[in-house]
Formats: C-alpha cells, sequence, structure tokens
C-alpha cells in the first residue's frame, strides 16, 4: 500500500509556529506517512523586514531549511495541514496569500476530498489563537477540503491545545512549545495522516 501523502505549509516568523510545525511532521511519519514540510515566504522586503528585530535574519535562516509550498506539492498531497501565527486574530498575511494563490487547483476540482487541518502560535495569552485557526476553517471548506479537527481523542489534549488544532503561547516570543503542546501537534499529524490513510489508501488484502 502505498504512503499517505502529508504537506504542512506554515508560516513562522519566531519559530514557535515552525516548532509545531516540525512535530505534526514527526506525528504524521509516525502514522506511516510522506512529509513535505515547506515555509511559505515573506510579502514584504528586507527594508521592511529590517524594522523588526530578528525577522530578517531569522527568515533567512528558516528559508534555507525549507522549500517554499507550491501548487505540485498541494496537488501531491493527501491532507494539508496549515500552521500560521495569529495577526490581529485572523491568519497570517502570508500564509492567506499562498491559499488564495490555489485558486486554479480549485477551479479544476483537484482540492475536493483532500483532508484540511490547522495549527497555530499566538504572541499573547488571548491572542486569539482559537480565532484564528476557525478563520481557516472557511477558506478549508471553499477549496472543498474535509476538515479534520482534534476534538478530544487523546489524552494529550486534556493538558493542552485545542479542540480546532494545535496552539501555543509564546508570551512575546519567550517561550517556544513545551512538552504537553508538541505532544498535541504529534497526535494533530499522526490524526491526519490516520484519517487520511482511511479515505485514501488502498484496502489491504484480507486473508482468504
Amino acid at each position: 500500500m502505498s504512503k499517505t501523502k502529508v504537506l504542512i505549509p506554515f508560516y513562522s516568523r519566531n519559530h514557535s509556529t515552525e516548532a509545531l510545525a516540525r512535530a505534526v511532521a514527526e506525528g504524521a511519519l509516525a502514522a506511516g506517512a510522506e512529509v513535505r514540510l515547506r515555509r511559505v515566504r515573506e510579502l514584504v522586503g528586507p527594508e521592511v523586514m529590517r524594522q523588526v528585530p530578528g525577522w530578517l535574519e531569522n527568515a533567512t535562516a528558516m528559508n534555507a531549511k525549507y522549500e517554499a509550498p507550491t501548487e505540485a506539492d498541494v496537488e501531491w498531497a493527501d491532507a494539508i495541514v496549515f500552521g500560521t501565527p495569529t495577526r490581529f486574530g485572523s491568519i497570517s498575511s502570508e500564509l492567506k496569500a499562498f491559499i488564495d494563490g490555489l485558486g486554479g487547483l480549485w477551479f479544476q476540482g483537484k482540492l475536493n476530498g483532500k483532508i484540511g487541518s490547522v495549527f497555530g502560535s499566538t504572541s499573547s495569552m488571548h491572542g486569539g489563537n482559537e480565532s484564528t485557526l476557525l478563520s481557516i476553517y472557511a477558506p478549508m471548506a471553499h477549496l472543498g477540503l474535509i476538515i479534520v479537527p482534534l476534538g478530544y481523542a487523546d489524552a494529550a489534549m486534556f493538558k493542552a491545545g485545542t479542540p480546532y488544532g494545535a496552539t501555543h503561547v509564546s508570551r512575546q516570543d519567550s517561550l517556544m512549545p513545551d512538552e504537553d503542546q508538541l505532544a498535541v501537534a504529534r497526535f494533530q499529524g499522526r490524526r491526519v495522516a490516520e484519517v487520511a490513510r482511511s479515505l485514501h489508501g488502498a484496502p489491504e488484502a484480507v486473508a482468504a
């Protein structure tokens, strides 16, 4: 049986969302999936990025580690797990631009039936982590993705995260995700891979 294919396109500026993305990838890999981890690119130039301490340096380092997601990645995937920091209670413009660029695949119906899920991080407590995840549910529905939330289907969910997806609060970038939050992200990757396999995987042979 061929491996389930999971794409994780994310945006991260100060590594919190990146850490969650890597944990989601670990969970999907543990479930036997093939994973592509991709970082979407900035929409502004270096002159703007230099106004925020560390932004240009972090972006340069992460872009060297991760390829940018492409339409070919999306078409390849059985499941897409989006990752974003919160921007004023909603999705980051960088990730939204990538989603908005999928109109060609959407028009051809090539996204219908793929699995969709989302995770994210915020800088401050009550900074919009749940509203941000829910804001991505709408475009996922328009794209024709089958949305897979986390619910409370794993013990990790009773310690951290939300039923909508893995989350983290960085407290002005002073904290990285802890083991409880990473466990939720790994569960998300595993859950998405397992659901995608059940929908898209070839049936296993049954002994006579």
